[in-house]
């Protein structure tokens, strides 16, 4: 639905590219029943920059970001999922009422 050249932060995302500091071009508002409108923004694709790389010590600290998500409080062990903020500490251990 959006004109050529705007794109929303996904569409330049997917293209390899971001907002760079520019405003908001425009703006699509998609009405819903029960609550306000969606609305998605609008940028122009002509004034983004592309996306900056990945350095080593971004990747590291993102790495161990998700290794904190991982690791239980409980039994310290890393789990191979988030451990879920309803639970408080992984499956297994949550079974066993620990």
């Amino acid at each position: 639905m959006a004109p050529d050249g705007l794109a929303t932060r996904r569409q330049l995302r997917a293209l390899g590219l971001r907002p760079g500091g520019q405003d908001v071009a425009a703006q699509l508002e998609r009405p819903r029943r029960r609550r306000g409108p969606l609305v998605a923004y609008l940028y122009r694709i002509d004034h983004a920059r592309p996306v900056r790389p990945m350095t080593p010590a971004r990747q590291a600290a993102l790495a161990a970001a998700m290794r904190a998500r991982r690791t239980c409080p409980n039994c310290r062990q890393v789990r191979g999922y988030c451990i879920p903020r309803s639970l408080g500490m992984c499956v297994p251990c949550a079974d066993s009422g620990a």
